[in-house]
């Protein structure tokens, strides 16, 4: 794929991820795993539960007003582009139309948004048995 300017990101769509989008990444990560360690630190100290509740909640926080400016921003460009009909009316599309389709199959295929479902996942399951266990087994 050429180096062309992204539209949205300022990056080149040669599917790099951006600094910012490692930095909101990590923060999911964090989020994730405060939360799910909540259950288990209830039963240590409530304190401990609270604090991980808090860190996992504005965790989520941001990274989802994150997620929500980078798809409002991404839209409005589809739209301003009228993206959708040049590809349903099979048009023609420019060089600026093609950027901005290379960023969004990008942002599509992204190996950091697959990692961050096989964690949340993950951690959700063994929450999830750590959960039962505590609660109803031990």
């Amino acid at each position: 794929m050429e180096n062309k300017k992204c539209l949205t990101c300022n990056e080149y769509t040669s599917c790099k991820d951006s600094l910012s989008s490692w930095f909101f990444f990590i923060i999911a990560i964090i989020a994730t795993v405060a939360i799910r360690v909540v259950t288990v630190l209830t039963h240590l100290n409530p304190v401990y539960a609270k604090i991980a509740w808090y860190i996992g909640i504005t965790g989520f926080f941001i990274f989802f007003v994150y997620k929500f400016r980078v798809g409002q921003e991404r839209a409005k460009h589809i739209s301003q582009r009228n993206l959708i009909s040049k590809i349903n009316n099979k048009k023609q599309l420019s060089d600026e139309d093609y950027s901005l389709m290379g960023e969004i199959l990008c942002a599509l295929t992204s190996k950091k948004e697959r990692i961050n479902y096989l964690i949340i996942f993950g951690l959700s399951a063994v929450a999830l048995v750590l959960a039962v266990y505590m609660d109803f087994i031990r």
